[in-house]
C-alpha cells in the first residue's frame, strides 16, 4: 500500500481540474508550488505525505474530459499553456479515475442506494491504485443551506431515513456520509452543510474518520481575518463592513442563486463577527458578471471610530483568479487530512481552520493565531 487517493467532488469544475494539473506540473519540476502551504519550511519534516504519492479520482456531472476542461482555463489565462502540455499523461490517468455522478440521484428513490454506489467507488478506487488511504474533497456548487431533518439529529434514525424515499440529506452530506463509510477523511471546501450535521459527527467517531472545513478561505475573507484582529488590538470600533463581489465563472453563476449565496455570505460575516466580538452593520454582496470568467473582484468599506470619536473608514480591492488561489489549499487538505487519518484522529480537526471561513470545532477566527494552531499540530 502507498499513495493518497484524493477523491473531487466537482473533479471536472475549474478548481478541481488546477489542482489535478498544478499537483502534475510540480511534480515534473515544471513549477514551483506557489501558494502551498504544506511547502513552507515550518511543514519540514511533518510526516505529509508529497505531492508525488497524490493519486486523483471524483466524480462530477458532467462528463467534459479534463483535457478540455484544461484547454478551457489556458483560454481563460488560469493555466499556463506549456503546462497543460507538459501534465497532458498526468491529466489522461486522472481522467481515467474520473466518474459520472447521476445529477438525480437520491432525488428519485432512496439515497441508500447512492451512498453505496458512492462508497463502491471509493473503496475499487483505493484497491485499484494500491492507496494507504483516500480523502474525500468537495469542491462542487455551492448549496443552498440545509433544510432541517428529524434524521438529522441521531445516526440510526438516519440510517433508517435513508432507505425510504425521497431525499434525506444534501449532496453534499451524501458524499460525507459515503466518504466516512468507505474509511475515508472528509474536506468540505465548500460552504455547504457536509459533515456538520450531529448524525454524520456520530458516525465520524463511530467509523474513526475526520473531517474539516468549510468553505475555503481564498480572497475576501482572508483580508477580513488579518485585518478584523488589527482593529480589535488596537482598540479602534469598527462601526460598519460592507462588501461587494463580481464573479464569472461557474461558480458566479451558481451564486446568482439568492438562496446559494445566503451560505456564502453567512460564512463571510461570520469572521468579521468572531473577531470584533459580535454583529456588525453592513452586508455582503455577490454579483454575478459573466464576462469576468474565472475572475473575481472584491471591493471592502469599513467605517471605523477612533480616539475622541473621529471616524474614518478603510477600503480595498481584492483581485485573483479563485481557482489559482483555491487549487493549492485542496492540495493542502488532501495532505494535512491525510496526517489526521493516519494519526487516528476522529471527527472535525479544528486546527485545520486556518484554511476556511467557518472552521467546525470552538477556534479562533484570526489567520495569524489559526496559523501557529496549524504548525504546533503538523509538527507533534
Amino acid at each position: 500500500m502507498g499513495g493518497t487517493g484524493v477523491w473531487l467532488v466537482g473533479a471536472r469544475g475549474s478548481v478541481a481540474t488546477t489542482a489535478i494539473a498544478g499537483a502534475a506540473a510540480i511534480r515534473a519540476g515544471g513549477a514551483p508550488p506557489t501558494g502551498c502551504v504544506a511547502e513552507l519550511p515550518d511543514f519540514t519534516g511533518a510526516g505529509l505525505p508529497p505531492l508525488s504519492d497524490l493519486v486523483f479520482g471524483g466524480h462530477d456531472v458532467v462528463d467534459t474530459p479534463l483535457r478540455k476542461r484544461a484547454e478551457q482555463l489556458v483560454r481563460a489565462g488560469v493555466l499556463p499553456a506549456s503546462t497543460v502540455r507538459l501534465v497532458a499523461d498526468d491529466l489522461e490517468s486522472a481522467e481515467a479515475e474520473l466518474r459520472v455522478a447521476d445529477p438525480d440521484a437520491g432525488n428519485t428513490g432512496p439515497q441508500a442506494g447512492t451512498i453505496a454506489r458512492i462508497v463502491d467507488d471509493l473503496i475499487d478506487f483505493g484497491i485499484r491504485n494500491g492507496l494507504e488511504r483516500t480523502v474525500v474533497v468537495n469542491v462542487a456548487s455551492t448549496e443552498p443551506p440545509c433544510t432541517p431533518h428529524p434524521a438529522h439529529r441521531d445516526l440510526d434514525a438516519l440510517d433508517t431515513a435513508l432507505r425510504g424515499p425521497g431525499p434525506v440529506l444534501p449532496p453534499s452530506s451524501v458524499y460525507a456520509y459515503a466518504a466516512f463509510r468507505a474509511g475515508c477523511g472528509f474536506v468540505d471546501f465548500t460552504p455547504s452543510t457536509g459533515a456538520r450535521l450531529p448524525a454524520l459527527h456520530e458516525l465520524a467517531l463511530r467509523t474513526r474518520q475526520p473531517y474539516a472545513g468549510r468553505d475555503g478561505k481564498t480572497g475576501e475573507t482572508l483580508l477580513r481575518s488579518v485585518l478584523a484582529p488589527m482593529f480589535a488590538r488596537r482598540g479602534l470600533d469598527v462601526l460598519s463592513w460592507s462588501g461587494t463581489n463580481l464573479l464569472g465563472g461557474g461558480d458566479g453563476a451558481t451564486l446568482a442563486d439568492p438562496r446559494a449565496a445566503a451560505s456564502k455570505n453567512a460564512s463571510k460575516q461570520r469572521v468579521l463577527e468572531r473577531n470584533l466580538g459580535g454583529p456588525v452593520d453592513g452586508q455582503v454582496h455577490i454579483d454575478y458578471v459573466p464576462a469576468l470568467g474565472e475572475w473575481k473582484t472584491a471591493w471592502d468599506h469599513v467605517l471605523f471610530e477612533g480616539f475622541l470619536g473621529a471616524r474614518m473608514s478603510l477600503q480595498l480591492t481584492w483581485q485573483g483568479c479563485d481557482s489559482a488561489l483555491a487549487a493549492p489549499l485542496v492540495l493542502d487538505l488532501a495532505r494535512f487530512t491525510a496526517k489526521a487519518c493516519r494519526a487516528g484522529a476522529r471527527g472535525p480537526v479544528p486546527e485545520l481552520g486556518f484554511f476556511f471561513k467557518d472552521p467546525v470545532g470552538d477556534v479562533p477566527h484570526d489567520l495569524a493565531t489559526q496559523y501557529v494552531l496549524l504548525r504546533d499540530w503538523a509538527q507533534r
